[in-house]
């Protein structure tokens, strides 16, 4: 795996790669995950937007060995790359490198052409500029983070991290990316689907009420103890009708299709790591029986809990 840094680039879009990839959980800073290092267009120092440079050991040269590439944001997404990093990133992807783009950075991999025709997101204040130069690529200025098989893209800043852990999840399971979120100490899991924090029409930005957050955190940690979207509006001190529409409003998913999606990354966590027979894996994970939970394992994995148990140790 190899991080590209351009001149300007966002270092906080580079930490959250290096932070997700470059070292699993572990107070040395060694442990599990991927392979990565980090590259300029050529070795030396790189130019940040953040007060301070940045010194590279190698050059665009990396790219072709790199197995998937990432692309943080720049500080002028809309100026074009170098001639030899578009020819760069045209060359990795040709050669099967998955292409992961954080923030902005998907402007880059927009001006290489490499989201022709195809889904993708970026930060929410720039879709605008984004879509007015690259009108071609299927833009949904509302999601986290699109998953689009060999190309990934994420929303501004700390969606970059839940891309990462997100393609941590789908390389290395579910097990060591909650592993790793709790290292971090973020959520363990948000839908590509969820909505970008964005203004609304006064300007505020949508973060939430007080107790919608620590609710999410509540269930999320434990779904078992979160039976139903009423036991979610109770926690919270709201009506249930309160709760789901300012629920909808601020996570852009249903209170039931988040706990499902949370009850479902519990599973699979709980089918990795441990021998508990399913049908505590079901009543751990809050689901009402070993039918719900293997229903809706299929629909995410595509196997049952046996199957996707066996997969995973293989």
């Amino acid at each position: 795996m190899v991080a590209l840094a351009l001149d300007g680039v966002m270092t906080y879009d580079l930490a959250c790669a290096v932070q997700a990839f470059r070292h699993g959980p572990s107070k040395t800073g060694e442990g599990r995950g991927f392979e990565m290092r980090t590259c300029g267009v050529r070795p030396g120092p790189v130019w940040t937007p953040n007060g301070f440079d940045l010194h590279v050991e190698h050059g665009l040269e990396l790219l072709e060995e790199a197995d998937v590439v990432v692309v943080p944001g720049i500080g002028l997404p809309t100026l074009p790359p170098p001639p030899e990093v578009i020819d760069a990133l045209r060359a990795a992807a040709g050669r099967g490198s998955t292409m992961v783009s954080i923030c902005v950075g998907a402007f880059v991999l927009a001006a290489a052409g490499l989201l022709d025709g195809r889904p993708a997101t970026t930060h929410w204040a720039y879709c605008e500029e984004f879509a007015a130069l690259f009108p071609s690529v299927r833009l949904d200025p509302g999601a986290l983070y699109v998953d689009d098989g060999d190309v990934l893209t994420s929303a501004g800043l700390s969606a970059g991290l839940d891309l990462c852990l997100h393609l941590v999840r789908r390389e290395l399971g579910a097990g060591f990316a909650a592993e790793l979120a709790r290292w971090n100490v973020t959520p363990p899991h948000r839908e590509g689907g969820q909505a970008q924090y964005i203004p609304d029409a006064h300007g505020r930005m949508g973060d939430g009420p007080s107790g919608l957050a620590a609710t999410m955190a509540w269930a999320a940690a434990n779904p078992a103890a979160a039976p139903d979207v009423s036991a979610l509006a109770r926690h919270a001190l709201m009506s249930e009708r309160t709760f789901i529409r300012r629920f909808k409003a601020e996570v852009g998913a249903t209170p039931r299709r988040w706990l499902e999606a949370q009850r479902t990354a519990r599973a699979r966590e709980l089918l990795e790591t441990t021998d508990l027979p399913v049908e505590v894996v079901a009543a751990q994970s809050g689901f009402g029986s070993v039918t719900a939970l293997r229903t809706h394992l299929r629909a995410a994995t595509g196997a049952t809990p046996a199957g996707y148990r066996r997969s995973l140790r293989r």
